[in-house]
């Protein structure tokens, strides 16, 4: 029996205006927060550098292969936050490059709960390469080419590149013990004109709670939900965190895959700077696991906790009246 598996026939949408999922997903999607939500931007009151890289479906020929890097950090003058998330997608003939920059400007509720609320404006460059193919595959694995898209007119015969501008808000709301977000992006809907792309408006949900069951064990469920309108996503995470420093938890995401995790954090002697290191396994659950042996990805992240200056004292004595 032979088995098909065309390169992803342009997943993304080299058809006309294809508005399929355009963003690239993360299984650690807890510490990738700012990317989908520039309201995020600046409420750790650290400064915070995370890198994300991802193989997805491993051993499927033009698989997706991701790289994502946010930094941000707070200016506690004036109440706000600010960062810069930078990505790289490539998934078979095409490739796409974002820059985003976020703003957010944080109130306080009451207590230590605090709202942000934020906007991001950016670039988003996508390129289709004219050397794809589509594969068959024989029993034996052996893969023959069985078209290169030739005569279809939406399909690129040489290399296509756009640039569209992008912009994205979100709401914020958060305290040492829970967080939930809500935000959409790519709200100009831009246009890819050369490649017959169009950016899809991309909704996102999120929240999280930490359950301290004793001092040394901490439980946080985290949840994100994500629609462009025409198909949904549902993730749901637990995460066990020892100690403040060894971490272990399971994603499970909706008709796709299961995905355990492990990570370390350790507190430099200075007891201002954190480095957290973690790794995800994905399981696929969907007919694709016929041909893929799975998604690894990796997160490293450093934070380093800014010192608040200490109040200007004035004291007042009647000598120096």
């Amino acid at each position: 029996m032979k088995k098909y598996a065309i390169a992803f026939t342009i997943v993304l949408g080299v058809s006309t205006y294809a508005s399929a999922q355009q963003e690239p997903q993360f299984t650690q999607f807890m510490y990738d927060r700012l990317s989908i939500n520039p309201a995020f931007a600046g409420t750790q009151d650290a400064i915070c550098g995370t890198l994300l890289g991802r193989q997805q479906w491993a051993g499927f020929a033009g698989q997706p292969n991701t790289g994502l890097l946010n930094i941000n950090g707070p200016i506690e003058s004036i109440r706000s936050g600010i960062g810069i998330s930078v990505y790289y997608d490539e998934l078979g003939p095409l490739s796409s490059t974002a820059v985003r920059l976020s703003y957010a400007y944080h109130l306080k509720l009451s207590g230590q709960t605090k709202l942000s609320l934020g906007a991001a404006v950016g670039i988003m460059n996508s390129t289709v390469m004219p050397d794809w193919i589509a594969q068959n595959y024989s029993s034996d694995g052996v893969a023959t080419g069985i078209g290169t898209g030739t005569g279809d007119n939406f399909i690129p015969q040489f290399r296509e590149n756009a640039t569209a501008l992008d912009a994205s808000f979100g709401a914020y709301i958060y305290n040492p013990k829970w967080y939930a977000g809500i935000s959409a992006i790519h709200l100009p809907a831009g246009n890819l004109e050369p490649l017959n792309v169009r950016l899809a408006r991309h909704y996102y949900l999120m929240a999280g709670y930490n359950f301290e069951i004793t001092p040394q064990i901490v439980i946080t469920p985290h949840i994100m939900a994500k629609t462009d309108l025409a198909s949904a996503q549902f993730d749901a995470n637990a995460t066990v965190m020892y100690d403040n420093t060894f971490w272990f938890g399971m994603t499970y995401r909706v008709q796709d895959a299961v995905a355990p995790m492990a990570g370390y954090q350790y507190q430099m002697p200075n007891g201002k700077s954190t480095l957290r290191v973690g790794y995800s396994y994905d399981f696929t659950t969907s007919q694709l696991n016929n041909y893929s042996s799975g998604s690894h990805e990796l997160m490293v992240s450093f934070c380093h906790k800014l010192e608040k200056p200490l109040p200007t004292r004035v004291y007042k004595n009647p000598r120096f009246l």
